[in-house]
């Protein structure tokens, strides 16, 4: 970050500080925090956010991150369709866990922090919904408040396109001034100078390259709002990174965060769900089945691994058999120790999944089984390595797979989060992956005996 654009991005949080803590008195108590992931993701990013605010003096018990079933939204709004979820149930989910985090804590308003998808629910709930009365804060990160584009003629009903009957209503002014937000509520958007994939003046990311799409880099700004602006952070690093944690903390507080970094705990407690695909098919080519339902039956287990190999150390550290709630813990890991998720599961592939040592409790370590596509089961062994809480970028970052630069990353921007590797020989051995000084290593498992493996960063 230059000294310029430093300054400005001081200069943008010192004013969301100053206007955050405004108007609202939380008696001295840490509000309740209700976090609400975007489209196709799950609970589980929001992670290293908790353990900030955690690291931070904030309560677990007031930190609450959703997990809506569906996370897909439709192509039309307006039309049912297999798996995905609309505005309307996606805004009446918020509203339902709004409550009962309101009645575990008994606060009489919580803060909503969002990304991407999850911040058009927030907005439909504080100006649809009842929200008004109930929170604070609203923070939104990467939300495409204008759009991904902003032209008729393709998914005219999407509430992506800016110009469809959803955002249009969201955006109308609420005022004199024009403004598309109104108080009580304080509001807050996070967005990147230039480096957010949906977020672009060109159609590139929707695969329309050439093709204005009539939004700018600005699009995630709200008149009316503070509106804050972190120089290269991609879509999701707007709500997931330190730098976001930072405006968001400031926003509420009105204090500068003690620390950015996540503090260890001795021994962390492991929970989660485990996940499959939302439709009954045999072929996972693309995200489109992406479901958070429970998968009963599915079995996990996990083992501690060689750091540098990825070789187990000894047999499972913890199995269990899921049942209807897809619980899979709790597990008390060690601190340090980076561990082997294995996932079995009938019509599934055998899933190994390869993480960094967790450095605090969650309840929120979700994994998801995964299938072979058609075209992977011929292979020896596939490898997929992937960045939930943020993207890739050449220009930027340090990224490597198998000691090269992934393939299928572009030289500049931030718009893939996961490459694949592909590999013709079965024989098992170590595959490592880096992302800006975190490592993984794993092994090849045999894609004709149903195996697939998964490099997953945390950072």
């Amino acid at each position: 970050m230059n000294s310029r654009r430093s300054f400005l991005a001081l200069l943008t949080l010192s004013s969301a500080m100053a206007s955050g803590c405004a108007g609202f008195s939380f008696g001295g108590e840490r509000p309740p925090i209700v976090f609400v992931h975007g489209n196709g993701d799950s609970a589980a990013l929001w992670l290293t956010t908790l353990w900030r605010f955690e690291s931070n003096g904030w309560p677990r018990e007031r930190l609450h991150a959703i997990e809506l079933p569906f996370p897909l939204a439709r192509d039309d709004d307006s039309k049912d369709q297999p798996g995905r979820s609309s505005t309307a149930e996606h805004m009446s989910f918020l509203r339902a866990e709004v409550q009962k985090v309101l009645q575990a804590t008994g606060a009489s308003r919580v803060v909503l922090m969002g990304n991407s998808r999850g911040g058009n629910a927030i907005r439909n709930y504080i100006l649809n919904g009842g929200g008004d009365a109930t929170v604070s804060h609203a923070i939104l990160g990467g939300t495409p408040n204008h759009g991904v584009w902003a032209f008729k003629g393709f998914l005219d009903n999407s509430e992506f396109n800016g110009t469809g009957p959803f955002l249009t209503a969201l955006n109308a002014p609420r005022n004199a001034a024009g403004d598309e937000v109104t108080g009580p509520v304080r509001w807050l958007t996070i967005r990147s100078d230039s480096n957010d994939k949906y977020a672009q003046p060109d159609g590139l990311w929707l695969g329309k390259k050439g093709t204005p799409t009539n939004v700018t880099y600005a699009g995630p700004e709200l008149k009316g709002a503070t509106n804050v602006v972190i120089p290269r952070i991609d879509h999701r690093e707007t709500a997931f990174s330190a730098a976001a944690f930072e405006a968001a903390y400031r926003f509420i507080t009105g204090q500068t965060p003690r620390t950015l970094a996540i503090e260890p705990e001795a021994t962390p407690v492991l929970n989660g769900r485990i996940t499959g695909l939302g439709l009954n098919t045999t072929d996972a080519t693309s995200g489109n089945f992406a479901s958070n339902l429970p998968l009963p039956g599915a079995r996990l287990d996990i083992y501690a691994i060689d750091s540098s190999t990825g070789e187990r150390q000894g047999g499972p550290v913890h199995s269990r058999q899921v049942g209807a709630d897809g619980v899979w813990g709790p597990f008390n890991a060690r601190q340090g120790v980076h561990h082997e998720f294995v996932i079995s599961a009938p019509g599934y592939a055998i899933t190994h999944i390869y993480r960094s040592p967790f450095a605090r409790s969650s309840a929120i370590v979700n994994l998801r089984a995964e299938r072979l596509a058609s075209a992977d089961r011929d292979l020896g062994a596939v490898v997929n390595f992937t960045r939930p809480r943020g993207y890739f970028d050449a220009s930027r970052d340090r990224v490597l797979l198998d000691g090269g630069v992934p393939g299928n990353l572009p030289p500049a921007g931030a718009g893939i989060a996961e490459s694949k590797l592909r590999l013709k020989d079965a024989t098992a051995r170590t595959v490592k992956a880096e992302f800006n000084g975190e490592r993984l290593s794993g092994r090849t498992w045999p894609a004709a005996e149903n195996h697939t493996v998964t490099l997953e960063l945390t950072y």
